[in-house]
C-alpha cells in the first residue's frame, strides 16, 4: 500500500499487529509518543517491519531538532534549531556549513543506531516578514540561497550516516499566513515571485531522494487545491518548474488544511501525483478509511524509491565525540545538548 501510517504507542498490541499485517503499508513513522528508551524503539522497528515481512521497510521520523525533536534527553542528544546555523552563517558561512553537517551527521547516527531510514528534514521553506511562526527558527534562512547550501550539508550529512533526508515542505511553506495543521494557507504571490524566491532552495536540492509536500494553496497555480491534492501544482511545479523526480510524500492526512474524509484525502493526494501518502496519528478509524482507499505503488513510485534506496550506502567512518566536539567549537558558546 502507498502510504505511511502511525502507531499509537511504544509496543504493538496483538490487533494492531493484525491490523498492519492485511494493510501491507509501505513503511511507519514514529513521534514522541513511540519513544522511551534506545533498546524499545529498537524492538518496535523490528515489530513494525515484521508486521509487513520486509526487513527494509522504510521507517520515518521527524528529527529536525529544536521544537520539533521525537528524540531527546535523557537517552539522545536535542539537536538545535536550524535558525541556529542560519545565525552562524552570518558571522562565518563556511563554519555554519560544517556545523550543519556535522549535526546532520550526529543525527543520522542515532537515527540508524535505532534502524530508522529517513529523516523528515531539512525544512527549505524560507519564511517571509508577516508569516506565520509555523515554520519560524525551523527554516535554515531568510535567502533561499542560504536554505539551499545549508539545506545540502544537513543533507549530505544524513547521506554519509545511512539515513535519507525528507526535503519539505515542496515547493515552499514560508510565505504561508496560516498554520496548516489547522486551516488551509492561501498564497497570493506572484508565479515569478515564488519562482525566485519560495521554489528555489528545492531546485537547487532536486537530486535529493524523498520530499514532503506542502498543505499549501497556491493561487498562481491552482485556486482550488492545495500543492498536496493539486495536478497542476505537482506536475508543473514540483516535477516540472522545480524537476524534483523523487520519491515525493504528502504531508500528513489528519491535518485540518485538508477537505473530507482522509480516504478521500488519501486518493486525491495520489491522483494529484504523489507517490506515498502520510497518515500520522496512529488513530486506528482513520488508518483504516486510508487502507480502504489506497492502492499498490505504482512502477514510476517503484522505481523511485528504488532509486532512492540506492543513495542509502553504509555509513561512512565517523567518530562521534570528536564530532560534538567540533560542532560546540564551531557554534561558538551555542550549547549542543
Amino acid at each position: 500500500m502507498a502510504a505511511i501510517l502511525g502507531c499509537s504507542g511504544r509496543a504493538l498490541g496483538n490487533s494492531e499487529k493484525a491490523f498492519f499485517r492485511g494493510a501491507d503499508p509501505l513503511g511507519f513513522i514514529l513521534f514522541a509518543r513511540n519513544c522511551a528508551a534506545p533498546d524499545q524503539l529498537r524492538r518496535l522497528v523490528g515489530e513494525l517491519r515484521n508486521c509487513v515481512g520486509r526487513a527494509d521497510a522504510p521507517i520515518l521520523i521527524d528529527q529536525e531538532g529544536g521544537r520539533v525533536t521525537r528524540l531527546g534527553p535523557p537517552h539522545w542528544r536535542k539537536p538545535p534549531p536550524a535558525a541556529t546555523f542560519a545565525r552562524l552563517a552570518r558571522a562565518d558561512e563556511g563554519a555554519a556549513i560544517e556545523a550543519a553537517h556535522l549535526n546532520g551527521r550526529l543525527i543520522a547516527a542515532e537515527l540508524h543506531d535505532l534502524g530508522i531510514t529517513l529523516n523528515c528534514a531539512p525544512v527549505l521553506d524560507v519564511p517571509q516578514p508577516g508569516s506565520h511562526a509555523v515554520i519560524g527558527d525551523r527554516a535554515l534562512g531568510s535567502s533561499p540561497a542560504l536554505a539551499a547550501l545549508l539545506g545540502r550539508a544537513v543533507c549530505e550529512g544524513h547521506l554519509d550516516g545511512s539515513v535519507l533526508p525528507v526535503i519539505k515542505h515542496i515547493p515552499g511553506h514560508g510565505r504561508a499566513l496560516a498554520d496548516s495543521h489547522k486551516v488551509l494557507p492561501v498564497v497570493d504571490a506572484a508565479r515569478a515571485e515564488l519562482e525566485a524566491v519560495d521554489f528555489a532552495p528545492f531546485k537547487a536540492l532536486r537530486d535529493m531522494p524523498w520530499a514532503m509536500t506542502a498543505h499549501v494553496r497556491y493561487e498562481a497555480f491552482d485556486r482550488q487545491a492545495p500543492a498536496t491534492t493539486s495536478k497542476s501544482v505537482i506536475r508543473r511545479v514540483i516535477r516540472g518548474t522545480i524537476g524534483f523526480d523523487g520519491v515525493l510524500i504528502s504531508d500528513d492526512l489528519s491535518m485540518a488544511a485538508l477537505g473530507g474524509g482522509v480516504g478521500e484525502r488519501a486518493q486525491a493526494a495520489l491522483a494529484a501525483g504523489c507517490d506515498v501518502v502520510l497518515h500520522c496519528n496512529g488513530v486506528r478509524a482513520e488508518m483504516e478509511a486510508v487502507a480502504a482507499c489506497v492502492s499498490p505503488l505504482d512502477a514510476r513510485a517503484q522505481a523511485r524509491l528504488g532509486r532512492a534506496e540506492a543513495m542509502r550506502a553504509s555509513p561512512k567512518p565517523f567518530e562521534r565525540n570528536g564530532a560534538l566536539d567540533r560542532l560546540r567549537l564551531l557554534m561558538e558558546g551555542t550549547v549542543v545538548q
